[in-house]
């Protein structure tokens, strides 16, 4: 099978991002941009994927800065509870209320500022999104992974779990070449498929 074959076939099977999967129709405004920064912080936490996707539905309620902030640490954990994200409810209750109020504080609730203030350089870009409590470097990739959809600058943006699911289709290993393979706007779709294929999801 060719290259563009096992690609073809990848994004058959898993090609869906997980933005998409949690509702979250992705663009280049504050409140999906938003809840892609709850998803990711989600995602980043030892848990299993669909979980963390089922709790970024049930906190859609919470789906700006303001609202997150504005609803009570128990309403969080409720909603974490609903979708069984319970091993780490509180703690990540306690995350999202810190997380809603720096963006608030320093970036007035727009994830936009943020791009603005990396200036196209994605290490500071990565850098500035791990002050997110939680995100850490594996939530910033997964946020960079997902948000390369809207924000061409970071194409093509595969990180470790995406190369591992390219090394273990028998697709390069490096990004770039990875990036070649498909158009730009498939690039997450891709990098989805390759996290799947890496975690056995397909």
């Amino acid at each position: 099978m060719s290259a563009q074959d096992t690609v073809r076939d990848l994004l058959e099977r898993g090609g869906r991002t997980y933005a998409e999967q949690a509702g979250i129709t992705l663009a280049d405004k504050p409140a999906p941009l938003y809840r892609l920064l709850v998803l990711a912080t989600l995602l980043a936490t030892r848990i299993r994927a669909d979980i963390a996707v089922d709790a970024a539905r049930e906190l859609k309620v919470f789906g700006t800065p303001e609202k997150m902030l504005a609803a009570s640490w128990q309403e969080r954990v409720d909603a974490l509870g609903r979708a069984h994200y319970v091993r780490y409810d509180e703690s990540t209750a306690t995350a999202l209320g810190e997380g809603a109020q720096l963006l608030l504080e320093r970036w007035h609730g727009d994830l936009r500022e943020l791009r603005a203030e990396a200036d196209g350089d994605t290490g500071k870009l990565t850098g500035l999104l791990t002050e997110f409590p939680r995100i850490g470097p594996v939530g910033a990739d997964i946020f960079c992974r997902e948000a390369q959809a809207v924000w061409p600058e970071l194409r093509p943006y595969f990180d470790r779990k995406a190369l591992q699911g390219a090394e273990k289709a028998g697709l390069p290993k490096d990004p770039a070449k990875l990036g070649e393979l498909v158009s730009g706007p498939d690039q997450a779709r891709l990098a989805a498929a390759l996290v799947r294929a890496e975690l056995a999801d397909l």
